[in-house]
C-alpha cells in the first residue's frame, strides 16, 4: 500500500536506528561545472555523521566521485569515456575522493575507512561473508567505512552499475536498520513531476506493487525519472532484508538533518527487522553437510553463542566456505548456520581449540566455526 498523506516519521526512524546506510551520488559531491569538490556541502555531512554517530548509531557511506574527480585532474573531456580512461579516472579520483572523507571526518574525530567492491564480491558466498566480516569488524572499531565500486578493475560483467543498487547490497550486508538515499528529487512520484504537473510524492509506500513499479519508468527507454527505476529496485532489496529506504533531495547543506527535521521524503517501509529477514534467509536454505557438537556445545549454542570448533565432535557432507550446514546435539538437529570453513578444513580443526589453528591449517583463521549471527535455532 502507498499514501500520499503528510507523514514526519524521519526523525523517529533515524533516532532508532542501530545502522545508517547513507548513498552519496556525485552530483552531490563534485560540482558539475568546475569539477571541483563541494567542500562546504561536505563539511555539512560530515557533521550529520557525527550527530547520528553520537546517538549511537554505526554510519557507512556509499560514495560515488571518483571518476567525476578524477577525470577533471587528468583533463578528460565532457561526456562518455571509454572503459580504460573511467578506470585511469577512478584511480586517481579515488585516493582524493577518500582524502576528502578523512579530511572532514578526522575533524568531527571519526576514522573512516576505504572499501572498494564489486558485484563479484556479493554474488559470491566466500567473498560476501569475507566484505560482512570486515565491515562489521571496522564498525566495531567505531569506523566509518567509505563503500564505492571498485571501478579501476569492473568490467561490465562485475559491475553494480548504479550506486543504488550498491548501497542497497552494503545494506543488506552490515544488516542496517535505514539506507538513506541522497537523490536530486525530494521522494517517489505518482508520474515525472519535471513533465507532469499533477505529478504527486508519495510519504510511504508500504507494497512495491507492480504499479508502482510501472511509475519509476524503464530505464532503458529513456522515460526513466533520473535513475528512479534503479531506487525501486533498491528499495526491493532492502526492505526484504528488514531494512527502511527514504529517497530524500540531498544537495542541501547537512541533508540528513534537514532530512530529521522534516525535509518531504518518500520512505520504503519494511515488515521485518534485518536480524529476523536474515534468520528467514538461512533457516530458508538446504544444507550441504552436517556438523555434530557435543553437550557443552549444544547447550551454548542455546544460550546464544556462537560454534566454535573446539565443540565438535564430527563432520559430515562436502561443503565450501560460506555454505549452509545443520547443527546436530546429543539429541538431534538444533541449528542451520553458515560456516566460516570447508568441509575439509572443519574436519582438520573439530575438537581443537583457536590457538592451534595457526598450527594445523597454515593460518590463524576464524575463531568460530559459525559465528551465532549466521545461525538460526
Amino acid at each position: 500500500m502507498a499514501t500520499l498523506a503528510a507523514t514526519n516519521r524521519s526523525a523517529e526512524a533515524l533516532a532508532r536506528a542501530r545502522r545508517v546506510v547513507v548513498k552519496i551520488g556525485s552530483a552531490m559531491l563534485v560540482d558539475k561545472d568546475s569539477g571541483a569538490l563541494r567542500e562546504e556541502w561536505l563539511q555539512g555531512l560530515a557533521r550529520d555523521v557525527a550527530k547520528l554517530k553520537a546517538q549511537g548509531a554505526d554510519v557507512v557511506l556509499v560514495s560515488s566521485g571518483s571518476i567525476a574527480l578524477g577525470r577533471g585532474v587528468l583533463g578528460l573531456p565532457a561526456g562518455g569515456l571509454a572503459l580504460e580512461q573511467s578506470q585511469a579516472a577512478a584511480a586517481v579520483g579515488q585516493i582524493r575522493l577518500a582524502r576528502a572523507y578523512e579530511g572532514v571526518l578526522a575533524p568531527e574525530g571519526i576514522t573512516t575507512a576505504q572499501v572498494l567492491v564489486t558485484l563479484e564480491d556479493s554474488e559470491d558466498r566466500r567473498r560476501y561473508l569475507n566484505s560482512r566480516a570486515t565491515l562489521e569488524q571496522l564498525l566495531s572499531f567505531g569506523t566509518v567505512p567509505i563503500v564505492n565500486e571498485n571501478d579501476t578493475i569492473a568490467t561490465d560483467e562485475i559491475r553494480f552499475g548504479d550506486n543504488d543498487r550498491l548501497a542497497a547490497q552494503v545494506a543488506v550486508t552490515v544488516g542496517a536498520d535505514v539506507l538513506v538515499l541522497l537523490s536530486d528529487v525530494d521522494g517517489f512520484y505518482s508520474a515525472n513531476p519535471g513533465i507532469d504537473p499533477t505529478a504527486q510524492r508519495f510519504d510511504t509506500i508500504d507494497v512495491i506493487t507492480p504499479s508502482i513499479e510501472a511509475m519509476a519508468g524503464d530505464p532503458t527507454s529513456g522515460l526513466s525519472k533520473g535513475g528512479m527505476k534503479t531506487k525501486v529496485l533498491a528499495a526491493k532489496t532492502a526492505t526484504q532484508a528488514g531494512c527502511a529506504m527514504v529517497i530524500s533531495e540531498g544537495s542541501v547543506v547537512q541533508p540528513i538533518t534537514s532530512l530529521i527535521e522534516g525535509a518531504a521524503c518518500t520512505w520504503f517501509t519494511a515488515k521485518d527487522t534485518p536480524q529476523a529477514a536474515r534468520k528467514h534467509w538461512i533457516s530458508a536454505m538446504k544444507p550441504r553437510g552436517i556438523v555434530t557438537v557435543d553437550a557443552g556445545a549444544a547447550q551454548a549454542l542455546k544460550r546464544g553463542k556462537s560454534l566454535l570448533p573446539a565443540g565438535v565432535t564430527a563432520v559430515s557432507g562436502t561443503f565450501g566456505r560460506g555454505d549452509p550446514v545443520a547443527v546436530h546435539g546429543p539429541d538431534g538437529q538444533i541449528a542451520t548456520g553458515l560456516t566460516r570453513y570447508t568441509s575439509e578444513e572443519a574436519q582438520q580443526i573439530k575438537g581443537v581449540p583457536s590457538d592451534q589453528f595457526q598450527a594445523i591449517l597454515g593460518y590463524a583463521g576464524r575463531a568460530a566455526l559459525i559465528h551465532r549471527d549466521d545461525m538460526v535455532l
